[in-house]
């Protein structure tokens, strides 16, 4: 006669919480619940840690390329020579005569001094049109390239309306080089001499500059 070695409550007592499929569901659903919201949890500290460290990363070079806005103001001479057999302005377009859309091309010099043999302190390079018909007035774009001091190598670029005829014009900058990089300001423009045969002229610059 065959003996049943197993105890008599495993097949006898048959509640759910100790069937086999429910053990095995309660092992392999816990855990990887579980699991899952480790891996929710790490993934969003992970998350934040990036965009924390992009922020540190952005405010660490804008902290390191951060300068301070400073204020020059310049004052020099600036000799426009038509005539003579070097000048330093030339018309390259429009009416033989000059007047309404005559085009200038200009290497002028720019000095210390009003007198033309005063210390050379940069020149003024591009071009000016008359683009005035009821008043003269003239287009200006050029450069206003600095090579004394400090700012040897730096300009300035003058951009506008320039109308000769007024005492004093304002002629805004609209950037810059070198020092004077990002430039923003306004130059004032004082005719002290001028050649009604020839031309030529001789204007003073007042200009105050913001760069960094």
């Amino acid at each position: 006669m065959r003996t049943n070695l197993s105890p008599p409550f495993i097949n006898s007592y048959k509640s759910p919480f100790f069937s086999p499929p429910f053990l095995q569901h309660i092992f392999t659903i816990f855990p990887r619940k579980t699991m899952a919201s480790f891996l929710t949890y790490t993934s969003t500290l992970f998350t934040l840690f990036s965009a924390l460290s992009i922020i540190i990363s952005a405010f660490s070079d804008e902290l390191a390329t951060m300068r301070i806005e400073k204020v020059s103001h310049l004052h020099f001479y600036f000799h426009d020579i038509i005539s003579g057999k070097t000048p330093t302005a030339v018309q390259i377009a429009g009416p033989t005569k000059g007047g309404f859309g005559a085009m200038i091309v200009a290497d002028d010099p720019l000095t210390e001094g009003r007198e033309i043999g005063s210390k050379l302190v940069g020149r003024a390079q591009g071009l000016y049109s008359v683009a005035g018909q009821e008043e003269p007035a003239l287009m200006m774009v050029m450069n206003f390239a600095f090579m004394e001091g400090k700012y040897n190598g730096s300009s300035i670029s003058v951009v506008g309306r320039n109308p000769v005829m007024h005492a004093v014009r304002e002629i805004p900058i609209l950037g810059g080089s070198g020092l004077f990089r990002y430039a923003r300001g306004y130059a004032l423009a004082h005719t002290v001499w001028f050649d009604a045969k020839t031309g030529d002229a001789i204007v003073e610059y007042n200009v105050t500059v913001l760069h960094y």
